[in-house]
């Protein structure tokens, strides 16, 4: 942004410090007589982009704006007032905009924090949650070199199915045909990859193959799966900064969920000693449940579940994990996102048997 918008943007600052006889510090967006004073002020201004420009800075998310107006982005990344990256297409792109003062990027996070529902303390100096139709994470300056930074990963508005995926070349067609067969056979699988390689958008479009009558109970930490029915239900953890609720983690919500009568039990990530429940839940039943795992190869996968077992239960040795895991699961569904930017199907694995040197996988052929 030029520097003469920066600078009607300080002035406008600096002549309502002067006419309220305080200083400029906190947001004062919902304050009626600053906004009154700031309308006249922008309406002094010429040309209309600049009002608009300067209207978006003082009340609404500043340059932000036009990123989370674009439907065709899927994360919106910022690291500072002056660094700002969206990813479009699997592909990082630095925006041409920027906030116009640190007070400002300041305020417009305090905006974002109190829509999500949550606040930044020193206590409690990171956030999650929901903004608009993202997953907003905030990590406050105290725990990065200098200022405070903010990701928005889009939530789609609409869930992703096999043939959608096959129409953008996810997969083929007879590979979307073998993935359906799996949710109606009723398998226990994980959807695995990296980071932004569209486990949740697979996980999403494994729930829209699920009749009207099949009921999921979705456990997640942050609100991305969307329900694939009406008589399926969503649980999420609770954490509370402040102390004054119980912490309710995703093995807690696993444990409720067994009394609330699931056909399929879904995981959005399974990343910690929740892994232990969720398998023995899955070795006494409910069959056809799924869950999302952080890895980028079906043996690294069984490795790092191996270790979060042995998390949630520390006094087993690991052939009994293994054979926990034998029993559990049947399928490991991997994607991954190329170098340009593509996220794509990579293979579907079956555990075939179980070894003494641990587990044989077969790839499903194409």
């Amino acid at each position: 942004m030029s520097a003469p918008l920066s600078d009607l943007y300080l002035d406008i600052q600096k002549k309502w410090a002067e006419a309220a006889h305080a200083r400029f510090i906190e947001d004062e967006s919902q304050n009626t007589e600053f906004q009154s004073f700031l309308q006249k002020e922008i309406l002094k201004l010429n040309p209309l982009t600049v009002q608009e420009r300067l209207s978006r800075e003082f009340f609404e998310w500043g340059p932000l704006h036009e990123l989370i107006e674009n439907e065709a982005l899927t994360e919106i990344l910022v690291n500072a007032p002056n660094s700002i990256w969206y990813e479009k297409g699997g592909i990082l792109y630095q925006h041409h905009d920027s906030f116009l003062s640190e007070s400002s990027y300041a305020n417009i996070l305090e905006r974002i924090s109190q829509k999500s529902g949550a606040h930044l303390s020193l206590n409690h100096p990171y956030l999650e949650g929901k903004f608009l139709d993202f997953r907003v994470t905030l990590v406050d300056k105290c725990l990065t070199s200098k200022y405070a930074a903010l990701s928005l990963r889009r939530h789609p508005r609409t869930a992703w199915d096999f043939n959608r995926l096959a129409e953008n070349k996810w997969c083929t067609e007879h590979q979307a045909e073998t993935l359906k067969a799996l949710i109606q056979d009723k398998k226990n699988f994980l959807i695995i990859g990296e980071t932004g390689s569209g486990k949740t958008s697979i996980a999403n479009a494994c729930l829209q193959m699920l009749s009207s009558s099949e009921r999921a109970v979705l456990i997640e930490d942050c609100s991305e799966l969307i329900l694939p029915n009406d008589c399926s239900l969503k649980l999420l953890t609770r954490e509370d900064p402040y102390g004054q609720l119980t912490h309710v983690a995703q093995q807690d919500l696993i444990r409720r969920s067994l009394r609330l009568r699931p056909d399929r039990l879904v995981m959005g990530e399974i990343r910690s000693t929740e892994a232990k429940d969720f398998l023995m839940m899955l070795s006494t039943g409910h069959a056809g449940s799924f869950g999302t795992l952080h890895a980028q190869s079906p043996h690294e996968a069984l490795i790092r579940l191996e270790m979060l077992v042995q998390l949630g239960a520390p006094q087993w040795n690991l052939s009994a994990i293994r054979r926990l895991i034998f029993l559990s699961l049947h399928f490991i569904l991997v994607t991954e996102r190329n170098s340009r930017g593509e996220r794509r199907f990579k293979g579907l694995y079956k555990l075939a048997s179980l070894e003494d040197s641990g587990f044989t996988l077969e790839p499903v052929e194409d």
